[in-house]
């Protein structure tokens, strides 16, 4: 509930109704995500060393969701100021709310990876997850058209809403959590932070991740635009949203199956493919092609619900296997720095694709005439990258059946 407002609203929001520039926004989103990603190891470390406590990983669950309350309720509260004021608002907030959230969410993802020691019941684990995840999105994506009278109002109102659920949901959490079945056995250092990148599979694993992150990044950080100046239905965005999250989530079993059939290596490829071919129909829409935009959101919405159940469990197979070589278990370590890498993706789209926007001299509700730019930056653009992640993750050396098959012929050999 927390992320899609700060992914998606923010630009618009600083853009559309209180008038920044996208050029100085992409700069502070950049910026902002820059900074918080750097921490995000030494967050994985003390989650790491906090695990050995009675309370275990829920430490830096408690510690960080104030942060992320109180940044996420001050992004959508801004004061009347002037452009510069703004961008300090702006950038401290992002600054609060993405620390709150990534003390929560690495101990929350490295809770997750040690649910269970089986390699697909990990996909099923990742992917239910996901889809819970994806209902807060749902309710994110819809409830600020209802509360409000505009989009700023609704958001101002939904981030108030948002204080008591993140209680009640991190209670349960916490409490409905038993212990882990693979505990963490990390006695890291400070120095094992970089551990993960010791990791040839972790290297591609991480290498592709950022190419595919960044591909499906750009149209999430565009879509606002994109609804309001091709396809002329900016009261339909909550819809369009709704309708890519939903379908992700129902896109899970799918995504388990094929997995658990194919590999999640080959099941992650044909996920690719299937974004690409939505995102390339985007290109051709014209305004008023309502349908077919939403067709384009169900078919890529598909694709995103792999993104998000198979990376994390590929994850999990990868410190699984670093875990004996290195007599440790650092999950905290490991998702720290994925974190790190998801943010760089968001960092990377947002500095890429608004100061291009801004390049071709896009602005919002008023470029008509500049449509075929827009479209080519959130529809061709992320294709291409996206194609680029596929032919990567193809002759990556990662994935669990893979690699089995390869020890198992070399048993029979020896």
């Amino acid at each position: 509930m927390a992320a899609l407002p700060i992914y998606v609203h923010i630009p618009k929001l600083y853009a559309g109704e209180l008038g920044m520039p996208l050029a100085l926004i992409g700069a502070i989103l950049l910026a902002a995500r820059l900074l918080d990603a750097l921490q995000d190891p030494l967050l994985g470390y003390l989650s790491d060393r906090c695990a050995h406590f009675p309370q275990g990983r829920s430490i830096p669950i408690v510690l960080g969701l104030p942060l992320l309350g109180a940044g996420f309720v001050g992004l959508f509260h801004p004061p009347q100021a002037n452009q510069m004021g703004l961008a300090i608002w702006l950038m401290a907030n992002l600054l609060i709310v993405y620390m709150g959230f990534s003390a929560a969410c690495i101990s929350y993802f490295a809770m997750g990876a040690e649910l269970s020691d089986d390699h697909h019941q990990r996909t099923r684990v990742t992917a239910t997850r996901s889809a819970f995840g994806l209902l807060g999105v749902l309710i994110a994506a819809a409830a600020p058209g209802f509360l409000g009278s505009d989009i700023g109002s609704g958001l101002a109102i939904f981030s108030l809403g948002f204080l008591p659920v993140l209680i009640v949901a991190a209670f349960v959490t916490l409490r409905a959590t038993g212990r882990p079945v693979v505990p963490s056995r990390s006695n890291a250092t400070l120095r094992s932070i970089l551990l993960p990148l010791r990791s040839r599979k972790f290297r591609w694993l991480m290498a592709v991740f950022i190419l595919s992150g960044i591909a499906g990044a750009i149209p999430g950080t565009l879509i606002l635009f994109y609804v309001e100046d091709i396809v002329r239905r900016p009261d339909l965005a909550g819809v369009f949203l709704a309708l890519y999250f939903l379908f992700g989530a129902l896109g899970m079993p799918v995504w388990i199956a094929a997995s658990r059939r194919l590999g999640k290596k080959y099941a992650w490829i044909g996920a690719m493919f299937l974004a690409v071919l939505a995102f390339v129909w985007a290109y051709v829409l014209k305004a008023g092609d309502v349908v077919a935009f939403g067709v384009v959101c169900a078919v890529s919405g598909i694709a995103y619900g792999a993104e998000l159940a198979i990376p994390p469990s590929m994850l999990a197979d990868v410190v699984d296997e670093e875990a004996g070589r290195e007599r440790q278990r650092p999950d905290g370590v490991y998702f720290g720095l994925w974190q790190t890498i998801e943010k760089f993706n968001l960092a990377a789209a947002a500095g890429i694709a608004l100061p291009l926007l801004a390049w071709v001299e896009y602005e919002p509700g008023t470029a008509q005439h500049q449509s075929g730019s827009l479209a080519a930056v959130y529809a061709l653009l992320p294709s291409v990258i996206k194609l680029g992640a596929a032919a990567l993750l193809w002759v990556a050396p990662v994935g669990y059946q893979e690699g089995i098959t390869r020890t198992l012929n070399k048993e029979a050999g020896a």
